[in-house]
Protein backbone atom coordinates (compact mmCIF):
# COMPACT_ATOMS: atom_id res chain seq x y z
CA UNK A 1 0.00 0.00 0.00
CA UNK A 2 2.94 2.33 0.58
CA UNK A 3 2.01 5.95 1.10
CA UNK A 4 -1.57 5.47 -0.11
CA UNK A 5 -2.88 5.35 3.48
CA UNK A 6 -1.95 8.96 4.18
CA UNK A 7 -4.10 11.93 3.07
CA UNK A 8 -5.69 9.81 0.35
CA UNK A 9 -8.82 7.82 -0.42
CA UNK A 10 -7.64 4.88 1.71
CA UNK A 11 -10.13 4.08 4.49
CA UNK A 12 -9.60 2.19 7.74
CA UNK A 13 -12.66 0.74 9.49
CA UNK A 14 -12.94 0.01 13.22
CA UNK A 15 -15.74 -2.17 14.59
CA UNK A 16 -16.61 -0.96 18.07
CA UNK A 17 -16.69 2.59 19.38
CA UNK A 18 -15.28 2.17 22.88
CA UNK A 19 -12.22 3.66 24.54
CA UNK A 20 -9.76 1.40 22.69
CA UNK A 21 -11.11 2.68 19.38
CA UNK A 22 -10.93 6.24 20.67
CA UNK A 23 -7.24 5.80 21.48
CA UNK A 24 -6.55 4.26 18.06
CA UNK A 25 -8.00 7.47 16.61
CA UNK A 26 -5.17 9.46 18.24
CA UNK A 27 -2.93 7.92 15.58
CA UNK A 28 -5.29 8.08 12.59
CA UNK A 29 -5.89 11.77 13.34
CA UNK A 30 -2.15 12.35 13.65
CA UNK A 31 -1.51 10.68 10.30
CA UNK A 32 -4.67 11.90 8.54
CA UNK A 33 -5.89 8.38 7.79
CA UNK A 34 -9.62 8.40 7.00
CA UNK A 35 -11.26 6.20 9.65
CA UNK A 36 -14.81 4.90 9.81
CA UNK A 37 -16.20 3.59 13.12
CA UNK A 38 -19.37 1.59 13.78
CA UNK A 39 -21.12 1.16 17.13
CA UNK A 40 -24.79 0.98 18.12
CA UNK A 41 -24.30 3.72 20.74
CA UNK A 42 -24.09 7.28 19.39
CA UNK A 43 -22.53 8.44 22.68
CA UNK A 44 -19.65 5.95 22.47
CA UNK A 45 -16.14 7.33 23.15
CA UNK A 46 -15.08 7.08 19.47
CA UNK A 47 -18.01 9.19 18.22
CA UNK A 48 -16.10 12.47 18.19
CA UNK A 49 -12.74 11.43 16.75
CA UNK A 50 -13.44 9.44 13.58
CA UNK A 51 -13.98 10.65 10.02
CA UNK A 52 -17.44 9.04 9.71
CA UNK A 53 -19.46 7.39 12.49
CA UNK A 54 -21.96 4.66 11.62
CA UNK A 55 -24.68 3.77 14.07
CA UNK A 56 -25.12 0.00 13.84
CA UNK A 57 -24.92 -3.25 15.80
CA UNK A 58 -21.55 -4.96 15.35
CA UNK A 59 -23.25 -8.31 16.09
CA UNK A 60 -25.65 -7.79 13.16
CA UNK A 61 -24.52 -9.60 9.99
CA UNK A 62 -26.00 -7.15 7.47
CA UNK A 63 -24.75 -4.08 9.34
CA UNK A 64 -21.18 -5.42 9.53
CA UNK A 65 -21.23 -6.44 5.85
CA UNK A 66 -22.50 -3.04 4.72
CA UNK A 67 -19.90 -1.25 6.86
CA UNK A 68 -16.99 -3.52 5.89
CA UNK A 69 -17.61 -3.18 2.15
CA UNK A 70 -16.86 0.56 2.43
CA UNK A 71 -13.33 0.24 3.87
CA UNK A 72 -9.93 -1.01 2.67
CA UNK A 73 -8.77 -2.43 6.00
CA UNK A 74 -11.10 -3.54 8.79
CA UNK A 75 -10.04 -4.00 12.42
CA UNK A 76 -11.71 -4.33 15.81
CA UNK A 77 -11.54 -2.93 19.31
CA UNK A 78 -13.73 -5.61 20.92
CA UNK A 79 -14.12 -9.34 20.21
CA UNK A 80 -17.93 -9.59 20.38
CA UNK A 81 -18.57 -9.13 16.66
CA UNK A 82 -20.44 -11.04 13.94
CA UNK A 83 -17.58 -13.31 12.93
CA UNK A 84 -19.41 -14.83 9.95
CA UNK A 85 -19.65 -11.35 8.42
CA UNK A 86 -15.89 -10.90 8.93
CA UNK A 87 -15.27 -14.22 7.19
CA UNK A 88 -17.45 -13.24 4.24
CA UNK A 89 -15.76 -9.84 3.99
CA UNK A 90 -12.36 -11.57 3.91
CA UNK A 91 -13.65 -13.81 1.11
CA UNK A 92 -14.62 -10.63 -0.80
CA UNK A 93 -11.07 -9.28 -0.50
CA UNK A 94 -11.35 -6.90 2.48
CA UNK A 95 -8.22 -7.00 4.66
CA UNK A 96 -9.66 -8.03 8.05
CA UNK A 97 -7.26 -7.96 11.01
CA UNK A 98 -7.43 -9.97 13.20
CA UNK A 99 -8.99 -12.58 10.92
CA UNK A 100 -12.28 -14.37 11.53
CA UNK A 101 -10.27 -17.57 12.12
CA UNK A 102 -8.29 -15.97 14.95
CA UNK A 103 -11.37 -14.41 16.54
CA UNK A 104 -13.28 -17.71 16.48
CA UNK A 105 -10.49 -19.35 18.44
CA UNK A 106 -9.92 -16.57 20.97
CA UNK A 107 -13.40 -15.36 21.84
CA UNK A 108 -14.51 -18.78 23.14
CA UNK A 109 -12.34 -19.58 26.17
CA UNK A 110 -12.96 -23.33 25.84
CA UNK A 111 -11.69 -23.32 22.25
CA UNK A 112 -8.83 -21.03 23.28
CA UNK A 113 -7.71 -23.40 26.07
CA UNK A 114 -7.91 -26.43 23.74
CA UNK A 115 -5.80 -24.45 21.25
CA UNK A 116 -3.01 -24.11 23.83
CA UNK A 117 -3.29 -27.79 24.67
CA UNK A 118 -2.98 -28.83 20.99
CA UNK A 119 0.00 -26.50 20.42
CA UNK A 120 1.90 -27.60 23.57
CA UNK A 121 1.63 -24.11 25.05
CA UNK A 122 1.75 -24.30 28.87
CA UNK A 123 -1.56 -23.40 30.54
CA UNK A 124 -3.44 -24.34 33.72
CA UNK A 125 -5.16 -27.75 33.70
CA UNK A 126 -8.86 -27.54 32.77
CA UNK A 127 -12.03 -29.36 31.80
CA UNK A 128 -14.83 -28.13 29.52
CA UNK A 129 -18.52 -28.65 30.32
CA UNK A 130 -21.68 -27.85 28.34
CA UNK A 131 -23.03 -26.24 31.52
CA UNK A 132 -21.91 -26.11 35.19
CA UNK A 133 -21.79 -29.60 36.74
CA UNK A 134 -22.22 -30.28 40.45
CA UNK A 135 -20.55 -33.68 39.99
CA UNK A 136 -16.90 -33.45 38.99
CA UNK A 137 -13.48 -34.80 39.98
CA UNK A 138 -11.79 -31.45 40.53
CA UNK A 139 -10.51 -30.46 43.98
CA UNK A 140 -11.79 -27.28 45.62
CA UNK A 141 -11.04 -24.46 45.22
CA UNK A 142 -10.96 -24.06 41.43
CA UNK A 143 -11.90 -21.43 38.85
CA UNK A 144 -15.13 -21.38 36.86
CA UNK A 145 -15.11 -19.40 33.59
CA UNK A 146 -17.93 -18.92 31.12
CA UNK A 147 -16.73 -19.93 27.64
CA UNK A 148 -18.20 -16.82 26.01
CA UNK A 149 -19.27 -13.36 27.07
CA UNK A 150 -16.99 -12.82 30.07
CA UNK A 151 -15.00 -9.60 30.44
CA UNK A 152 -13.68 -7.23 33.13
CA UNK A 153 -14.11 -9.74 35.92
CA UNK A 154 -17.51 -10.97 34.70
CA UNK A 155 -17.84 -14.63 33.78
CA UNK A 156 -15.12 -15.71 36.25
CA UNK A 157 -15.66 -17.07 39.76
CA UNK A 158 -13.64 -18.87 42.41
CA UNK A 159 -15.49 -22.09 43.34
CA UNK A 160 -14.83 -23.02 46.96
CA UNK A 161 -17.82 -25.32 47.62
CA UNK A 162 -20.53 -27.08 45.59
CA UNK A 163 -22.94 -24.29 46.61
CA UNK A 164 -20.87 -21.83 44.52
CA UNK A 165 -21.85 -23.78 41.38
CA UNK A 166 -25.62 -23.57 41.89
CA UNK A 167 -26.49 -20.13 40.50
CA UNK A 168 -24.14 -20.05 37.51
CA UNK A 169 -25.57 -19.54 34.00
CA UNK A 170 -26.45 -22.75 32.13
CA UNK A 171 -23.90 -22.30 29.33
CA UNK A 172 -20.62 -23.78 28.16
CA UNK A 173 -17.91 -23.26 30.75
CA UNK A 174 -14.46 -24.27 31.97
CA UNK A 175 -13.35 -25.66 35.32
CA UNK A 176 -9.71 -24.65 35.71
CA UNK A 177 -7.11 -25.40 38.37
CA UNK A 178 -6.24 -22.50 40.65
CA UNK A 179 -2.64 -21.58 39.95
CA UNK A 180 -0.32 -20.93 42.88
CA UNK A 181 1.38 -17.92 41.34
CA UNK A 182 3.76 -15.17 42.41
CA UNK A 183 2.85 -12.64 39.73
CA UNK A 184 0.46 -12.04 36.83
CA UNK A 185 2.40 -10.83 33.82
CA UNK A 186 1.53 -9.72 30.29
CA UNK A 187 3.43 -9.30 27.03
CA UNK A 188 2.04 -7.52 23.98
CA UNK A 189 3.19 -8.93 20.63
CA UNK A 190 2.88 -6.83 17.47
CA UNK A 191 2.74 -8.56 14.07
CA UNK A 192 2.10 -6.81 10.76
CA UNK A 193 0.58 -8.33 7.62
CA UNK A 194 4.07 -9.11 6.27
CA UNK A 195 4.75 -11.28 9.33
CA UNK A 196 7.25 -8.94 11.01
CA UNK A 197 6.98 -9.35 14.79
CA UNK A 198 8.15 -7.60 17.93
CA UNK A 199 7.31 -7.65 21.65
CA UNK A 200 6.81 -4.96 24.25
CA UNK A 201 8.53 -5.27 27.64
CA UNK A 202 6.94 -7.58 30.21
CA UNK A 203 4.47 -5.80 32.48
CA UNK A 204 3.22 -6.80 35.91
CA UNK A 205 -0.50 -6.63 36.70
CA UNK A 206 -2.00 -6.07 40.14
CA UNK A 207 -5.70 -6.94 40.42
CA UNK A 208 -8.51 -5.49 42.52
CA UNK A 209 -9.43 -8.29 44.96
CA UNK A 210 -13.21 -7.80 44.67
CA UNK A 211 -13.82 -6.72 41.08
CA UNK A 212 -11.18 -9.06 39.54
CA UNK A 213 -10.09 -6.12 37.35
CA UNK A 214 -6.58 -4.87 36.73
CA UNK A 215 -5.92 -2.08 39.22
CA UNK A 216 -2.26 -1.29 38.42
CA UNK A 217 0.01 -2.13 35.48
CA UNK A 218 3.73 -1.76 36.16
CA UNK A 219 6.34 -1.49 33.40
CA UNK A 220 8.91 -2.91 33.55
CA UNK A 221 7.74 -5.87 35.62
CA UNK A 222 9.76 -6.40 38.79
CA UNK A 223 11.31 -9.67 37.57
CA UNK A 224 14.80 -10.83 36.60
CA UNK A 225 16.12 -10.92 33.03
CA UNK A 226 15.73 -14.70 32.69
CA UNK A 227 12.00 -14.58 33.47
CA UNK A 228 11.59 -11.56 31.20
CA UNK A 229 13.30 -13.32 28.28
CA UNK A 230 11.25 -16.47 28.80
CA UNK A 231 7.98 -14.51 28.99
CA UNK A 232 8.70 -12.64 25.76
CA UNK A 233 9.72 -15.89 24.03
CA UNK A 234 6.51 -17.60 25.19
CA UNK A 235 4.42 -14.67 23.94
CA UNK A 236 6.12 -14.93 20.53
CA UNK A 237 5.40 -18.67 20.48
CA UNK A 238 1.70 -17.97 21.15
CA UNK A 239 1.63 -15.28 18.47
CA UNK A 240 3.18 -17.59 15.88
CA UNK A 241 0.66 -20.30 16.73
CA UNK A 242 -2.26 -17.93 16.12
CA UNK A 243 -0.67 -16.41 12.98
CA UNK A 244 -2.57 -13.20 13.69
CA UNK A 245 -2.20 -9.65 12.33
CA UNK A 246 -2.32 -6.77 14.81
CA UNK A 247 -1.59 -6.81 18.52
CA UNK A 248 -1.86 -9.87 20.73
CA UNK A 249 -1.84 -9.28 24.49
CA UNK A 250 -0.68 -12.49 26.18
CA UNK A 251 -1.56 -12.73 29.87
CA UNK A 252 0.38 -15.29 31.91
CA UNK A 253 1.02 -16.52 35.43
CA UNK A 254 4.49 -16.79 36.96
CA UNK A 255 4.12 -19.73 39.35
CA UNK A 256 5.93 -20.04 42.66
CA UNK A 257 8.16 -22.68 41.03
CA UNK A 258 9.19 -20.28 38.25
CA UNK A 259 6.99 -21.75 35.51
CA UNK A 260 5.14 -19.51 33.03
CA UNK A 261 1.55 -20.48 32.15
CA UNK A 262 -0.56 -18.72 29.52
CA UNK A 263 -3.88 -17.58 31.00
CA UNK A 264 -5.62 -15.92 28.04
CA UNK A 265 -5.04 -13.53 25.17
CA UNK A 266 -6.70 -10.52 23.54
CA UNK A 267 -6.21 -9.80 19.79
CA UNK A 268 -6.25 -5.99 20.08
CA UNK A 269 -4.87 -3.14 22.17
CA UNK A 270 -5.20 -4.10 25.81
CA UNK A 271 -5.38 -2.62 29.30
CA UNK A 272 -1.87 -3.94 29.98
CA UNK A 273 -0.47 -1.66 27.25
CA UNK A 274 -2.09 1.67 28.15
CA UNK A 275 1.12 2.77 29.91
CA UNK A 276 2.80 2.94 26.49
CA UNK A 277 1.06 6.20 25.49
CA UNK A 278 3.40 8.11 27.83
CA UNK A 279 5.98 5.40 28.54
CA UNK A 280 7.16 3.92 25.22
CA UNK A 281 8.65 5.08 21.93
CA UNK A 282 5.61 3.68 20.09
CA UNK A 283 2.35 3.37 21.97
CA UNK A 284 0.28 0.21 21.50
CA UNK A 285 -2.50 1.99 19.60
CA UNK A 286 -0.16 3.42 16.98
CA UNK A 287 1.50 0.01 16.76
CA UNK A 288 -1.86 -1.66 16.09
CA UNK A 289 -2.53 0.77 13.23
CA UNK A 290 0.97 0.07 11.86
CA UNK A 291 0.26 -3.67 12.01
CA UNK A 292 -3.14 -3.75 10.32
CA UNK A 293 -2.06 -1.26 7.63
CA UNK A 294 1.11 -3.35 7.03
CA UNK A 295 3.45 -0.49 7.87
CA UNK A 296 6.93 -0.85 9.47
CA UNK A 297 6.69 -1.57 13.19
CA UNK A 298 7.74 1.08 15.70
CA UNK A 299 10.26 0.68 18.53
CA UNK A 300 8.69 -0.93 21.60
CA UNK A 301 11.31 0.12 24.16
CA UNK A 302 10.19 2.03 27.23
CA UNK A 303 11.42 5.61 27.52
CA UNK A 304 10.75 5.78 31.26
CA UNK A 305 9.35 3.69 34.13
CA UNK A 306 5.55 3.64 34.00
CA UNK A 307 2.59 2.66 36.14
CA UNK A 308 -0.99 2.69 34.89
CA UNK A 309 -3.95 3.07 37.25
CA UNK A 310 -7.43 2.16 36.04
CA UNK A 311 -10.20 4.63 36.81
CA UNK A 312 -13.39 2.69 37.47
CA UNK A 313 -16.76 3.75 38.78
CA UNK A 314 -16.95 3.90 42.56
CA UNK A 315 -19.28 1.51 44.37
CA UNK A 316 -22.66 3.02 45.15
CA UNK A 317 -22.52 5.47 42.23
CA UNK A 318 -24.66 5.16 39.10
CA UNK A 319 -25.52 8.05 36.80
CA UNK A 320 -23.89 11.09 35.12
CA UNK A 321 -20.16 10.96 35.81
CA UNK A 322 -18.02 13.31 37.90
CA UNK A 323 -14.23 12.94 38.32
CA UNK A 324 -13.49 14.13 41.85
CA UNK A 325 -9.89 15.17 42.49
CA UNK A 326 -8.73 15.33 38.88
CA UNK A 327 -7.22 18.80 39.40
CA UNK A 328 -5.22 17.47 42.34
CA UNK A 329 -3.63 14.67 40.35
CA UNK A 330 -2.89 17.03 37.43
CA UNK A 331 -0.65 18.95 39.85
CA UNK A 332 1.51 15.86 40.45
CA UNK A 333 4.71 15.34 38.41
CA UNK A 334 4.56 12.81 35.56
CA UNK A 335 0.84 12.18 35.95
CA UNK A 336 -1.46 12.10 32.89
CA UNK A 337 -5.16 11.23 33.13
CA UNK A 338 -7.01 9.74 30.16
CA UNK A 339 -10.79 10.21 30.31
CA UNK A 340 -12.72 7.89 28.01
CA UNK A 341 -15.78 10.07 27.47
CA UNK A 342 -18.42 7.69 28.84
CA UNK A 343 -21.27 9.84 30.10
CA UNK A 344 -22.67 7.42 32.69
CA UNK A 345 -20.76 5.78 35.52
CA UNK A 346 -21.65 2.58 37.39
CA UNK A 347 -19.73 0.49 39.92
CA UNK A 348 -16.44 -0.87 38.48
CA UNK A 349 -17.15 0.41 34.94
CA UNK A 350 -13.91 1.43 33.21
CA UNK A 351 -14.14 5.21 32.86
CA UNK A 352 -10.50 6.15 32.24
CA UNK A 353 -6.94 5.51 33.31
CA UNK A 354 -4.02 7.50 34.67
CA UNK A 355 -0.40 7.03 33.64
CA UNK A 356 2.38 7.83 36.11
CA UNK A 357 5.91 8.05 34.68
CA UNK A 358 9.24 8.40 36.52
CA UNK A 359 12.86 7.42 35.98
CA UNK A 360 12.42 4.90 38.78
CA UNK A 361 9.45 2.50 38.47
CA UNK A 362 9.37 2.03 42.27
CA UNK A 363 8.85 5.78 42.70
CA UNK A 364 6.16 5.68 40.00
CA UNK A 365 4.39 2.85 41.85
CA UNK A 366 4.43 4.87 45.10
CA UNK A 367 3.01 7.90 43.32
CA UNK A 368 0.31 5.66 41.79
CA UNK A 369 -0.98 4.97 45.32
CA UNK A 370 -1.31 8.71 45.89
CA UNK A 371 -3.14 9.12 42.57
CA UNK A 372 -5.51 6.27 43.45
CA UNK A 373 -6.31 7.90 46.80
CA UNK A 374 -6.95 11.37 45.34
CA UNK A 375 -9.23 10.67 42.35
CA UNK A 376 -12.69 9.14 42.55
CA UNK A 377 -15.18 8.39 39.76
CA UNK A 378 -18.59 9.24 41.21
CA UNK A 379 -22.02 10.27 39.96
CA UNK A 380 -23.26 13.85 39.90
CA UNK A 381 -25.34 14.75 42.94
CA UNK A 382 -24.55 11.53 44.81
Amino acid sequence: MGQSQFSSDFTLGILGGGQLGKMMLYTTRKWDIATYVMDKDDTAPSFEGCTVYFEGDIMDYEAVMEFGEQVDVLTIEIENINVQALQDLEDKGVAVSPSARVLRTIRNKAIQKKFYQSHDIPTAAFEVYEKPQLKHDREYPFIWKSAEGGYDGKGVKVIRTAADLEDLPAQECIYEDMVDFDLELAVIVARNASGVMTTYPVVEMEFHPEANQVEYVICPARINLDISDRARALALEVSKAYDHVGLLAVEMFLTKTGELLVNEVAPRPHNSGHYSIEGAYTDQFEQHIRCVCNLPLGATDSTVGSVMVNLVGAEGHTGPVLYEGIEEILALPGVTPHIYGKKETRPFRKMGHVTIVADDVVAARELAEEVKAKIKVVSVGA
